[in-house]
């Protein structure tokens, strides 16, 4: 992100990053065990042959306790008779027709799949087993005051999973308006804001939420039978991120300074960014594996086109709409992530990298790796700026250097068009480095194949190779990394090795278009 907002400062009028969907689910994890619902019988002494009209019963004290009867007095509530309808347009409909400021808008009802319960016989005895079927679902929207548009789903049939949705940007909307700050809006973008700073600090105050005591309050307003409707075996809600969506904005003075460059960005992702390099951008070590699925498409819609990469249910995508460039991060896979942890059910025991949990207790390390994915995006996309020629870029290298440190030794200059010179460019450029960095080794195997099985070559070679990282760092190419024995590709040598590899792939044509 810092190398994109310096690259264009002079366009640039602001910058939000922070949660824009996020959908939490809440379950009642015992009931999903094996024999869950057959220990719920038991403790409320039910029949098995009387479970489906045991279940039945619940489900009318559920819709009963809920708000189904006082939106419909209010001409609030509407039954759906297809899933596939727009929730979200139907509510809007019903607050166009009966304004509110704050509250519920409306109740929605329909049939969705889901998964429930039923009996069955095992091996000639009655069981309660899970199985995908249909129930009712209602759908309440509210104008939250704190929250502001939302929903909740709460399912009315055994094992009734919540589902709450809530957008980061319509959140930070409804504080801004409570504290009376200017802002011009459009969709779920902000194109202008009259003080980005405490914009984005009220974003990030997002992740210090208690969300365990925002959801129970929640399910509280449309579920307030919880948990007496459950008997003798009154389970709590386990509380999760089902899916994050990460969106960091910059917002342009307007849409021409945007449009000069977005066509550029896009094609040169499209076309540049390989499957190593986005397996970075979304934390990985960039090294293909059985089971990693990358693939890359772009579509257009409305007035733009998203270019999106994604990798095993997750993704890193980037549009723009109006004036606003924005990168997003879309989280539906955690455990491709990790989080520095303790085990589960031992908190005060020994931290280590573990994998990130769906749990809202990772929320802020799932803010963290989804910060890091689009930074790493912007920062590609910065590299397509450099407006400087190919002799000024690399000019520098075709001299003579000193490498760092008193006493340097004089180190040649190097020739970015020679065959060696190229490949070994090319070799330190492979974006998979940039996150463990290069060894010794991983630049031997890039220049020259796996390694010799004689000991005394494997020598030989690595004390080469170890000349060819001193003369790249002499000349500012590599750093090493600290307390380490890796070595990463400087900042500054970005731009300059993209402008030499560009220049060997280019045609003659394509060099000599603008020449007249």
């Amino acid at each position: 992100m810092r190398t994109f907002l310096q690259r264009f400062a002079l366009l640039v009028s602001g910058v939000l990053s922070g949660f824009d969907r996020l959908v939490l689910r809440g379950r009642l994890p015992q009931l999903y065990a094996p024999q869950g619902m057959n220990c719920y019988a038991a403790a409320n002494h039910v029949r098995y042959l009387d479970f489906k009209a045991h279940a039945k019963e619940v489900t009318r004290q559920v819709l009963a306790a809920s708000l189904v009867q006082a939106a419909k007095a209010d001409g609030r509530f509407q039954y759906l008779k297809s899933s596939q309808t727009s929730k979200e347009r139907a509510a809007r409909a019903i607050l166009q027709r009966h304004p509110t400021p704050e509250g519920l808008v409306a109740v929605l009802q329909c049939v969705e799949p889901c998964w429930t319960f039923d009996t069955q016989s095992l091996g000639g005895r009655l069981s309660i087993v899970g199985e995908p079927g249909k129930c009712s679902a209602l759908y309440h929207y509210y104008l939250h005051p704190q929250f502001g548009w939302m929903y909740i789903r709460l399912q009315t049939w055994f094992p009734f999973e919540v589902q709450i949705g809530l957008n980061g940007r319509e959140w930070l909307a409804h504080r801004m308006d409570r504290e009376g700050m200017r802002y011009r809006r459009s969709d779920n973008k902000f194109l202008w804001v009259e003080d980005w700073g405490p914009a984005q600090r009220w974003l990030h105050e997002q992740l210090r939420t208690d969300w365990v005591g925002a959801c129970e309050a929640l399910l509280q307003e449309v579920h307030p039978l919880h948990p007496g409707h459950l008997g003798r075996l009154p389970v709590a809600y386990n509380w999760t991120v089902h899916q994050s969506e990460w969106a960091s904005d910059v917002a342009f003075a307007n849409r021409a300074a945007l449009q000069a460059w977005y066509g550029r960005w896009v094609r040169h992702a499209f076309l540049n960014f390989r499957s190593t390099q986005v397996l970075r951008f979304l934390g990985r070590s960039g090294r293909l594996s059985e089971g990693l699925e990358v693939h890359s498409d772009i579509q257009a819609f409305e007035e733009s086109v998203r270019l999106k990469h994604a990798v095993n249910g997750n993704a890193v995508k980037v549009y723009d709409h109006a004036s606003v460039l924005r990168v997003e991060t879309t989280i539906n896979r955690p455990k491709q992530f990790r989080s520095y942890r303790a085990a589960v059910g031992q908190p005060g025991g020994k931290k280590a990298w573990r994998v990130l949990r769906r749990s809202v207790a990772d929320t802020y390390r799932r803010a963290e790796v989804s910060r890091a994915c689009n930074d790493r995006y912007l920062g590609a996309l910065a590299g397509v700026a450099a407006t400087a020629s190919v002799a000024e870029l690399v000019g520098p290298w075709c001299r003579p250097a000193t490498e760092p440190g008193a006493g340097g030794r004089r180190a040649r200059a190097l020739n970015p068009l020679a065959e060696q010179d190229a490949a070994l460019l090319a070799a330190v450029s492979d974006p998979k480095w940039q996150l463990e960095g290069l060894r010794n080794r991983d630049l031997a195997e890039a220049l020259y194949g796996p390694a010799p099985a004689e000991a005394g070559e494997r020598h030989r070679r690595s004390a080469k190779v170890s000349r060819l990282l001193r003369l790249l760092r002499a000349h500012g190419i590599v750093q090493k990394v600290p307390q380490s024995y890796r070595y990463r590709v400087c900042a500054q040598s970005r731009d300059r090795l993209l402008a030499v590899l560009a220049a060997r792939q280019a045609s003659a044509e394509a060099l000599t278009a603008g020449a007249a």
